[in-house]
């Protein structure tokens, strides 16, 4: 149950931003460069709380 609740909130607030970010990156360019750039704001952000958790 405790990461069933982080789950559903991560849903909401992908069903919520996901319309937005996919109306402004109409372009294929525009798209995978800041999917690239959101990429490497997760890796970032996973890797600090891996290495805070050991």
């Amino acid at each position: 149950m405790d990461k069933l609740i982080p789950f559903i909130y991560m849903m909401g607030v992908l069903v919520l931003v996901l319309p937005a970010f996919l109306n402004s990156n109409s372009r294929l360019k525009q798209f995978l460069t800041n999917i690239s750039i959101w990429a490497i704001i997760v890796l970032i952000i996973l890797t600090i709380i891996y290495f805070l958790n050991n």
